[in-house]
This record gives structure tokens, sequence and C-alpha cells, in this order.
């Protein structure tokens, strides 16, 4: 341990507030060095720690993490949906997209949000910023990490949005999980096969399926072949932050398109987080990027 880790642990005391992340697993996570460097510059008494949970063993330690003051958690797969009935409340944004990233303790109530949406659509409404009223958005893959994305996408006011996915039970079972969602008529759904068509088409064309994803580096879910029709000038989005960039993002740059990677989006929705937990409107964005910029040595 050096001395940078020994003061480091020197400052947590008795008094020390509680954050966390709870998934199954959580080695990989990259949000206690993110959170713990805006807490640490913020001069505030409180630590962020991961806490791999199983999914068996989820409502006893939510019970647990209240008995012990845990101030807040972000949650991770393959918790997001499951949280939801151990809450007591839930954001009416949590509650549309069936998915809950961000839980805070206040008083004697769970309190559920998603801050994922605000993370997704940050750079698009800042860097990237442009009329979407008449843009056509192309969502790769049906699995938890596309239900924000669905959500972004109209709260930007995309004019299509279409989602696309290789398993016909669960790109339906997906549509059907917004049934009584607000947002069940503002995006359509797709076989892999239909891609052809709609990637001439897109505007925005997001990767929320983890092909390309560490160690997996030299895949992508599109090929050059599928992509070799995509608009120059278009945004390419991938979810996945290691690698970067991403093979998928290589492609899509050879087309002209302007790519964004899943590190701002990690950032992002970890700002919103905090402001929550913190209950104050600004937090240091800034040194959240850089941590990180820093940690992947990008």
């Amino acid at each position: 341990m050096n001395n940078q880790d020994n003061n480091y642990c020197q400052q947590i005391t008795g008094k020390t507030k509680l954050l966390g992340v709870i998934g199954h697993p959580v080695e990989h996570s990259l949000s206690p060095v993110m959170h713990n460097a805006a807490l640490t510059k913020l001069g505030l008494d409180y630590v962020y720690l991961p806490f791999p949970i199983a999914p068996e063993n989820l409502e006893i330690a939510i019970a647990g993490f209240a008995a012990i003051g845990v101030v807040g958690l972000s949650v991770t797969i393959p918790h997001k949906q499951a949280i939801i009935p151990i809450l007591t409340e839930i954001s009416p944004i949590a509650q549309a997209i069936g998915a809950v990233n961000t839980v805070t303790h206040q008083g004697n109530k769970w309190v559920g949000t998603n801050t994922d949406v605000e993370g997704f659509i940050a750079p698009l409404q800042t860097t990237y910023q442009q009329d979407w009223s008449h843009k056509r958005a192309v969502i790769l893959g049906n699995g938890g990490a596309a239900r924000a994305i669905v959500a972004g996408c109209v709260q930007l006011g995309l004019a299509e949005i279409h989602l696309v996915g290789r398993n016909m039970y669960k790109l339906k079972e997906f549509r059907h999980s917004w049934q009584y969602s607000p947002y069940v008529d503002k995006f359509q759904v797709h076989a892999w096969e239909e891609l052809p068509k709609l990637i001439p088409l897109a505007n925005l064309l997001v990767n929320t399926t983890p092909i390309g994803m560490y160690p997996q580096v030299d895949e992508s879910p599109l090929s050059a072949e599928d992509m070799a029709n995509l608009p120059s000038g278009a945004i390419a989005y991938d979810l996945i932050y290691i690698p970067k960039p991403t093979k998928f993002l290589k492609l899509a740059e050879t087309q002209g398109a302007i790519a964004i990677d899943g590190l701002e989006m990690l950032v992002q929705q970890g700002a919103a987080a905090l402001k929550i937990w913190l209950q104050q409107e600004t937090v240091p964005v800034a040194e959240m990027r850089q941590t990180l910029q820093n940690h992947l040595g990008s």
C-alpha cells in the first residue's frame, strides 16, 4: 500500500458516511474510483464502496444497508429491475423505464430513480447539441441497458426510434414490458435482419450490447459491411468504455461518423446520482472524468 492509500485509509472514522454500488459482480466497477475522487475533492467525510450482492441476498442486503445507515447506493446488473419491489417508492422516470440505478435512504424509506437517462443524453444536449425532432435513432440490443436509451431518445424528441434485437422472443418480451409505460408507442422493434434498411436512416446509432467489451476487443455488433451505409455525420454511441475506442466506434468513424464512448455516460449518470445523495446542485464532474481517464490510461 502506498502513502496515498495510507492517508486515504486514515481519514475513515466512526463518523464517515457510507455510499456504494451493489451488483453481482462489482469487481470491475469504476464507480468507486470516480465517486471517491469527487468526495475527496469536496472534502466530505464519505466513502464509496463496492458491495457484491448475489441475487438471492438482495432483500436482506437492502435491509442491512438501512440498519447501518447507508446514505445511498448505485445499482447495477443484475439488480436494476429486481430491486423495484423492495423499494418504498420510485421516481416517474424509473417507473416508466422499469429499471432503477440509484437509491437513496430517506428517513425510513428507500427511494429509487434512474440517472442512466440523464447520463446518456448529457453529451447529446451539450457537446453534440442539435435539433433532434427530425432525426432517427437506431438502437442495437434489447437488454436492460436499452431501456434507458429508449427513454433518453424519447426525451430528446427524436422523430423515430428503432430498436433492433437478435432474439425475437426477447424482442417481443421487451416490447410487452413497456405496455403500461408512456413510452410504449414511441419506439418500434425490429429483427436483426432488418438492419440493412435501417442503417442508412440512422442519425444516431447506439450500441447497448456487450459485444466488443474487453477482453473481446476485436468484436463488434456490426461488421464493416453493415456499417458501410451509415450516413456521414451520424453519431455512433457505444455504451462500452473499455476498450477506448471499441471496434464498433472505429468502424463508424471510417464512415465519417462522430464517435461517443460510454465513459461520458458513466461520469454523467454518476454525477447525477451524487447530486441526489449529497442534496447539492453541483459536483466536480471534471474531477470525476479526469480520474477515470487517468485510471484507464486514456
